[in-house]
């Protein structure tokens, strides 16, 4: 399976980067055992997880796993706050009230799936009326 995610903020790419550990999953069980190509990852090539290296780098890989996606200057402090409470917040407050209530064996999957059927951006397909 492949997930794909879109991280913004200030030192988001160190950020992300010191959670998945050096490339070298060798290297990350040695140096950072929490980390998680340290976990997941089973050799050099195989190392579980992706991260971008620069801004330019996350980028060009944004526009290509999320081609639609409008790559603007990263928000930061009072405007991303205000941005993450109005639009982020309240979709993700709804989905872990249902999480907790439905209290799915999976709940990874589950929150995973509510969020794509709950998405308020998701494109809409208007059919043509006879």
């Amino acid at each position: 399976a492949v997930v794909s995610t879109q991280s913004t903020g200030e030192n988001s790419i160190l950020e992300w980067r010191d959670l998945l550990g050096p490339t070298s999953s060798h290297r990350a069980r040695e140096t950072h055992p929490e980390s998680l190509r340290a976990i997941y990852g089973t050799d050099d090539q195989r190392n579980a997880v992706h991260g971008s290296d620069s801004q330019k780098g996350a980028e060009r890989e944004i526009r290509f796993f999320f081609p639609n996606a409008i790559v603007e200057p990263i928000s930061s402090g009072e405007q991303a706050t205000d941005y993450l409470v109005k639009n982020v917040m309240p979709v993700l407050t709804n989905g872990f009230v249902e999480l907790c209530k439905v209290k799915p064996d999976d709940p990874l999957s589950w929150i995973a799936e509510w969020l794509l059927a709950n998405n308020p951006n998701k494109p809409r397909i208007d059919e043509p009326t006879a």
